[in-house]
């Protein structure tokens, strides 16, 4: 064999050895692209898997855990019912006003009828002013609408509207406490036709023919824009918000520390009543 035919044998040897190590190479590239392709599958259905269980958890979370409007004939709307009556009866009330028309404090109280935070302040706070400053004849408060956690202005309007409405059978407040005690779930979707004459059912005294009628009053819808200007004037823009005064006085803003204590609402009505 020529010099030659030896370096061509090993030439072919070589290539042959580079095809070899080439082709070993493409085959373990292929195989991991295939082990790859394969755990991203797995992964991919165990991602799946935990989508499909966090779905069900919140599903199940939102169907329990939610809080719902209280039904109108249900043992909570009785309480209710009877807590708000409890509370209110023997107050004098003229349309949005709970108290004597000559109390010398007056408190005006900024709120959204969905507001939960409103919620806190009439189950916290509010009771004790009741009890101890307006039923005594030193404090009246009038109640202003605020759109502020309601998502809709036109149920906004609507809600605001039939709590007017009750007042002109001077029963407004029964319906604003009712309100916020039977509030569901904020953004929830809750306030329905049914949902607020459920609430007008629950008004002891309510004739809810005449509620019905004197809902299409344009004169509320007024009132609500009114208030509504009567909140930016005052700089407010959440709920709740006070203003407080000496009757047929100018009022100012009720700084609070707390919706649940007390202690800084009164401490603002007795000054206004020293003053």
């Amino acid at each position: 064999m020529s010099p030659l035919e030896g370096q061509d044998d090993l030439t072919r040897k070589q290539r042959r050895e580079q095809a070899r190590a080439q082709r070993k190479a493409l085959e373990e590239e292929q195989a991991a692209k295939s082990a790859q392709r394969k755990r991203l599958i797995q992964l991919g259905g165990a991602v799946g898997v935990v989508v499909v269980i966090i779905a069900i958890i919140l599903i199940a979370t939102s169907g329990s855990g939610s809080k719902n409007a209280v039904a109108p004939k249900s043992s909570a709307a009785t309480q209710a019912t009877a807590e708000v009556t409890a509370l209110l009866q023997g107050i004098p009330q003229s349309a949005s006003v709970l108290g004597n028309p000559k109390a010398p404090v007056t408190l005006q109280y900024f709120g959204d009828l969905e507001c939960p935070v409103c919620r806190e302040f009439t189950l916290g706070a509010l009771p004790t002013l009741i009890s101890k400053y307006v039923r005594a004849g030193k404090l009246k408060i009038e109640y202003r609408s605020l759109e502020t956690a309601t998502r809709e202005p036109e149920t906004f309007r609507t809600q605001q509207i039939a709590a007017l409405a009750a007042g002109k059978q001077n029963l407004m407040w029964h319906y604003v406490e009712l309100f916020y005690h039977e509030q569901g779930e904020e953004g929830s979707g809750y306030v329905t036709e049914s949902y607020l004459q459920g609430l007008a059912s629950q008004v002891p005294g309510l004739n809810t023919a005449n509620w019905s009628a004197a809902r299409s009053d344009p004169a509320y819808a007024t009132q609500v824009t009114t208030d509504a200007q009567a909140a930016s004037n005052a700089g407010f823009t959440g709920t709740p918000s006070f203003l407080i005064g000496k009757t047929g006085r100018s009022t100012q803003k009720l700084e609070y520390t707390s919706l649940t204590d007390p202690s800084s609402f009164e401490a603002a009505i007795q000054k206004q009543l020293k003053a």
